[in-house]
């Protein structure tokens, strides 16, 4: 019979369609086909650093310039941003409504050099070296009293919503607070209101002791399947030690991170015949230059990495009632790829 679960942080309601049940195998038919692109133009290319804009950050070696090959990982704007950096915000009423012009920050992390290599590919190293350039670069935007919230995500394949193969991350940094991001940050203080405790550190103490939805976990981070999972195979990456902040994270967490983020994205890629994915990362808002702004952030909010393989399609029903059906229940999922060896 079907089943519906509630998500205990927002109280969003999905549906386990175990009478449509698809299992590991099924995605198979679904494989992505990886197309490397060969003869088209890439802007993110060693020697075409003059066909993105300047960049605003590179990791590079053996002391090579600025907008010339030699980096390792680099940050240019966006192209073609979804919002721009220069101006002000100009809020205004028109009528009942409210609009502001588009201000805020759109950038690219181009994560190697390599057009081959994914970012299942990547070794430690080069991993930790691009964590390090998320945060290096929302520390910088947290600085810009215009923005209120930074957003870093990626997207992995023509389902994802990828539009360039070169492996890269966007950030974007938003003059408001995103509603989903919103939603969590009012689910969380309510729970803590109610229990005084955070609500993603009991998930994680219920998801250690029961065991079943867990897909990896090393000193720092645990990789679960989560409770009520809209999508086939979703996964949340979570700091084990109480943190509201991204940002925050330390050298040493950053390396644990690198090691957990790599070894999952090889098993999904693996596993499921190399599905598109998108990832987010969900942390506290901009308070640094906004006092007062959710005052309680650091008590009840929990920053983490949600991975979202894209195997199914959002129908009517979905769009129509904020509802996920999912034909794969998450321990199902979970002990897939906690069973699944990857090198």
């Amino acid at each position: 019979m079907p089943e519906l679960r509630k998500d205990p942080v927002i109280g969003r309601w999905v549906i386990i369609a175990t009478e449509r049940k698809l299992r590991p195998s099924d995605y198979s038919e679904m494989c992505q086909t990886t197309s490397e692109e060969e003869g088209r133009f890439c802007p993110f290319c060693p020697g075409n650093e003059s066909k993105t804009p300047p960049e605003i950050f590179a990791i590079r070696e053996n002391g090579s310039q600025p907008n010339t090959p030699g980096w390792l990982v680099r940050v240019v704007p966006n192209k073609y941003p979804a919002l721009r950096i220069e101006g002000d915000l100009n809020k205004k009423g028109v009528g009942i409504f409210d609009k502001m012009n588009g201000i805020g920050a759109h950038e690219v992390i181009i994560e190697t050099p390599d057009h081959k290599q994914q970012m299942h590919d990547f070794t430690q190293t080069q991993l930790e070296r691009v964590i390090y350039t998320y945060q290096l670069r929302s520390l910088d935007l947290k600085n810009d009293k215009r923005f209120k919230y930074n957003m870093i995500f990626k997207n992995y394949g023509k389902e994802a919503g990828a539009s360039l193969y070169h492996s890269h991350t966007q950030l974007i940094a938003t003059p408001v607070t995103p509603k989903r991001v919103k939603e969590e940050l009012k689910g969380t203080q309510w729970y803590y209101e109610y229990k005084e405790r955070c609500i993603f550190c009991d998930i994680i103490e219920d998801e250690i002791e029961r065991g079943e939805r867990i897909v990896a976990m090393n000193r720092d981070f645990i990789a679960l399947t989560p409770y009520a999972s809209r999508f086939p195979f979703e996964l949340w990456l979570l700091p084990l030690r109480h943190s509201p902040d991204f940002d925050s994270i330390s050298d040493g967490e950053r390396i644990s991170l690198a090691e957990i983020l790599g070894l999952v994205l090889k098993k999904l890629i693996n596993g499921l015949c190399n599905p598109s994915f998108n990832f987010i990362f969900h942390t506290a808002p901009n308070r640094f230059l906004h006092p007062g702004y959710w005052q309680t952030i650091d008590k009840d909010y929990h920053w983490h990495i949600e991975i979202m393989p894209r195997l199914t399609r959002p129908g009517g029903f979905e769009w129509g009632t904020g509802f996920y059906i999912n034909p794969t229940p998450p321990e199902e999922a979970a002990q897939f790829l906690r069973d699944l060896s990857v090198q």
